[in-house]
């Protein structure tokens, strides 16, 4: 059985880097099913962007083509950086304007998940471990 890997980097996310890594930290090395049910009662604001990004790393897996068991997959990498920062300004007193950073972030991540064993070459491989018990 072959291990196979895939990942997905959402970008822009409109969510400081820090909140959205405390998120992260929740799901970080689990099953792909485990993190979501996690992340579906996690009363957070981050945890449907990091929800989204590890469903889309989790379907690059299953569609490139390999027979990838889906009970196998898990969250092998996830990391949040931060992102661009807007300037923008907000009205004070006296005719001012005060200016303050919007932040973004960015979510990595990459899901591993093994091949599925396929039959024909299970009974392979136990009729030549036969042949060789024979000898």
């Amino acid at each position: 059985m072959e291990t196979h890997f895939a990942k997905a980097y959402i970008k822009g996310v409109d969510s400081m880097p820090r909140k959205t890594g405390v998120v992260a930290s929740l799901v970080r090395d689990r099953y792909v099913a485990d993190a979501l049910v996690i992340l579906d009662n996690t009363p957070r604001r981050a945890a449907r962007a990091v929800k989204k990004a590890i469903e889309s790393a989790n379907a690059n897996l299953l569609n490139s083509g390999a027979s990838i068991d889906p009970k196998t997959i898990r969250i092998a990498r996830i990391s949040v950086t931060a992102g661009t920062r807007i300037r923008r300004y907000v009205p004070a007193s006296r005719g001012r304007a005060l200016p303050f950073e919007k932040v973004s972030s960015n979510i990595f991540v990459e899901v591993a998940g093994e091949e599925k064993a396929k039959k024909a070459e299970a009974k392979k491989t136990e009729a030549k471990a036969e042949k060789k018990e024979t000898k």
